[in-house]
C-alpha cells in the first residue's frame, strides 16, 4: 500500500497543501485556500488527477477550511484514508534555539511555537492553529511540525551572533535563525548525487530567490552562513521587503517621519524591496516596464543583482572557495535574465554561462555553466513539500528526538 503525508502550509489568512507519495515523491494532490477571515467570499481550489475544482465562499476561520479542504479529498479524491496517510507535516517558520530538529506536535509543542510567535508573529501563530485544527479534524494521524529554522540552528556561532549588547541579545534571543532552510537543506542534499559529486568537501552557494530569498553557503551540506537573520527581513532583496539596510533608518523614520512600530514593520516587509522601488513585487512586471524604458526598473534590477553577487563573494571568501551554485525557487528556477545578470558579474573569476541552456525554459535540473567553467552553476527546482513529508514520515514511524512518540 502507498504510503502518503498532507503538508499544510498555513498563513495568517492562506492555506497551502500538497498530499505528497513518499515513494515517487510525487505531489498527488494540492490545494490553496485563500482569504481567511476577510469581510470577502474566500477562494479554494483543489487539484487531483488533472482536474481542478474551485469554490468561492466566506472562510470565517481556518478551522472552516480545512474542514472544507478534507471534505475536498473525500468528493474529489484522493480518498485520504485509502491514500495510506502515515503523517500531516506543518511547516513551521520559527522553532528558535528550542526546535533544532522536527517535532511531534504535542500540545507542549504546539504551546511553545506560539510562544516563539514572537520572533515570528506573522507565521508562527497561524501555523500553530493550523496544528490544533488538523489534530482535532485528524486525531488518529500524527502532526509534525517541521522548522524552516531548524538548518541553519547548524550555523557556527561567528555566523549566528549579532554584534549586539550580549545581556540584551541573551535576554531577547536576538540572533541569527535564518528562513527557507527546509529548500536549503533540500538542495543541499540533492546536488551531489545530482552532479556525480562526493558530498564531502563540496562548496555550494545555494540561491532561494523568490517573493521571498535567501542566500546559503554550505560545505559539506553543512550550513556555514545565510542571509535572512532574525527575522526573514535581513539579506538580498526581495518584493516586498528591503533586504539588509542600516537600522538607524529606523531612528530616522520614527523622528522624521513620526512612524511607529507596526507602519515600519509594514513599511520595510511589504511595501518596500521590487514593490518599493518599481510598484510591482513581481519580476515579470519589472522586466516588462524594462522593456517599456523604464530606467527607474532597470536600477531596481541592477540593485536586486549587485546583492546576489555581493552575497555570493561575502561566501566564498567564508569557505574558502566555491564549486557550485544553485538557483532555486521561483524567480531562481524561470528568471535567465536574473540568472544571467549574477553570472556575467562572477566572469572575471572564471565562472561561464552557457547561453543557450541558461535560456532554455524547463523543469527538469540543470546545469547551465559550461564544462569549462571554474565554478557548476545549476538551476534545480526546489521541493519543500517532499522534503516536510519524509522528516513527517520519519517522525512519524520512529518518535522525535525529544522523546515525544504517537500514541493514537
Amino acid at each position: 500500500m502507498a504510503q502518503t503525508v498532507l503538508v499544510i502550509n498555513a498563513g495568517s489568512s492562506s492555506i497551502k497543501y500538497q498530499l505528497v507519495d513518499l515513494e515517487s515523491g510525487e505531489g498527488l494532490a494540492s490545494g490553496l485556500v485563500e482569504k481567511i477571515g476577510e469581510p470577502i467570499d474566500g477562494h479554494y481550489k483543489h487539484e487531483y488527477n488533472g482536474e481542478k475544482h474551485e469554490l468561492e465562499e466566506k472562510i470565517p476561520d481556518h478551522a472552516t477550511g480545512l474542514k472544507r479542504v478534507l471534505g475536498f479529498f473525500k468528493e474529489y479524491g484522493p480518498n485520504l484514508q485509502e491514500a495510506g496517510i502515515v503523517a500531516v507535516g506543518h511547516r513551521v517558520v520559527q522553532g528558535g534555539t528550542t526546535f533544532p530538529e522536527p517535532a511531534l506536535a504535542t500540545d507542549a509543542v504546539v504551546a511553545k511555537i506560539k510562544d516563539l510567535a514572537v520572533l515570528a508573529p506573522l507565521h508562527n501563530g497561524p501555523e500553530a492553529k493550523g496544528i490544533e485544527v488538523m489534530s482535532n479534524l485528524m486525531p488518529d494521524v500524527p502532526q509534525i511540525a517541521v522548522f524552516d529554522s531548524s538548518f541553519f540552528s547548524k550555523l557556527p556561532a561567528a555566523a549566528s551572533t549579532y554584534a549586539l549588547n550580549k545581556e540584551v541579545a541573551e535576554k531577547y534571543k536576538i540572533k541569527r535563525y535564518g528562513a527557507h532552510g527546509t529548500s536549503h537543506e533540500f538542495i543541499g542534499g540533492v546536488i551531489p548525487e545530482f552532479l556525480g559529486k562526493p558530498a564531502e568537501g563540496l562548496k555550494q552557494i545555494v540561491l532561494h530567490i523568490g517573493n521571498g530569498a535567501s542566500a546559503s553557503a554550505q560545505v559539506s551540506g553543512v550550513p556555514v552562513e545565510t542571509s535572512m537573520g532574525l527575522t526573514p527581513l535581513e539579506g538580498l532583496v526581495m518584493g516586498g521587503r528591503t533586504g539588509d539596510i542600516d537600522p538607524a533608518a529606523v531612528f530616522h523614520l520614527i523622528r522624521n517621519a513620526h512612524m511607529d512600530v507596526d507602519q515600519l514593520d509594514e513599511l520595510f516587509n511589504k511595501k518596500s524591496g521590487m514593490m518599493g522601488m518599481t510598484g510591482f513585487g513581481d519580476l515579470r512586471e519589472v522586466h516588462r516596464l524594462i522593456s517599456e524604458g523604464d530606467e527607474n526598473a532597470k536600477l531596481a534590477l541592477d540593485i536586486y543583482i549587485h546583492r546576489i553577487v555581493s552575497y555570493i563573494g561575502n561566501y566564498t571568501a567564508q569557505m574558502g572557495g566555491l564549486d557550485v551554485i544553485t538557483f532555486t525557487a521561483g524567480v531562481g528556477e524561470n528568471d535567465d535574465v536574473v540568472r544571467k545578470g549574477v553570472i556575467d558579474k562572477l566572469a572575471p573569476f572564471g565562472v561561464k554561462l552557457d547561453e543557450e541552456k541558461n535560456a532554455t525554459r524547463s523543469h527538469d535540473p540543470r546545469i547551465i555553466s559550461t564544462p569549462d567553467s571554474k565554478v557548476t552553476v545549476v538551476v534545480y527546482p526546489t521541493n519543500e513539500e517532499l522534503a516536510i513529508a519524509r522528516k513527517s514520515a520519519k517522525i512519524a514511524a520512529e518518535g522525535d528526538t525529544y522523546g515525544h512518540k504517537f500514541k493514537a
